[in-house]
């Protein structure tokens, strides 16, 4: 059998993915018993501080808001009626900011500020998951309130917000799911991510 043949024989498998991958899944509840203490915080922020960066311009910075804290209160009441039923349950808000543009001018930052600030969040995602924590990303916010909130200068930008929590009892993904289904999400086959597709010279 050629190389060739057998690299095309060989088929991932979901279990060949690293468990804290498999098991990442976005919780539609969290429960409301459950507080993030400061080591927790600390550790997300760290996964963050360590993600890489074009030319290591580290182009983000993050508002972090617990449950039960006064900046809680004032990222929850900005919030969107569509994350307001479940967000503010979450143990922790976080917001997400992007350094977009240099200070005074229309100029950008860096033109890969929001991939780097994508990979920071991914960081700290994984970064929950191995703590026992979940995470679920957002953007069903008042932009501009939100800024205007906590004072971000217009050369930054509040791009998300990520809550962290412990699911609430019954909003947990079935075990038994595979992770390409979990909680009813279809993921695009592998085939479907690279570019061009096989046999397709026009796409």
């Amino acid at each position: 059998m050629s190389e060739d043949a057998a690299w095309k024989d060989e088929e991932v498998e979901v279990d060949d993915l690293h468990p804290l991958l498999r098991s990442r899944w976005s919780p539609m509840a969290f429960d409301q018993r459950h507080r993030a203490t400061k080591r927790q915080v600390d550790a997300l922020l760290e996964a963050a501080r360590w993600a890489p960066s074009a030319g290591n311009s580290q182009p983000w910075a993050f508002i972090v808001a617990r449950r039960g804290e006064d900046s809680h209160g004032r990222v929850v009441k900005h919030l969107a009626g569509s994350s307001l039923r479940w967000a503010p349950t979450a143990s922790l808000l976080v917001l997400n900011l992007c350094h977009r543009n240099v200070e005074g001018t229309d100029m950008d930052y860096s033109e890969f500020s929001h991939y780097d600030l994508g990979q920071a969040v991914a960081h700290m995602t994984i970064q929950a998951t191995a703590m026992g924590l979940h995470a679920r990303q957002f953007r069903a916010f008042r932009r501009a309130a939100v800024q205007a909130e906590f004072a971000v200068p217009d050369h930054w930008e509040v791009s998300t917000i990520t809550a962290f929590g412990i699911p609430a009892s019954g909003g947990a993904a079935p075990e038994t799911a595979p992770a390409s289904a979990r909680l009813g999400a279809v993921r695009r086959a592998l085939d479907d991510l690279q570019w061009p597709k096989a046999g397709d010279v026009t796409r």
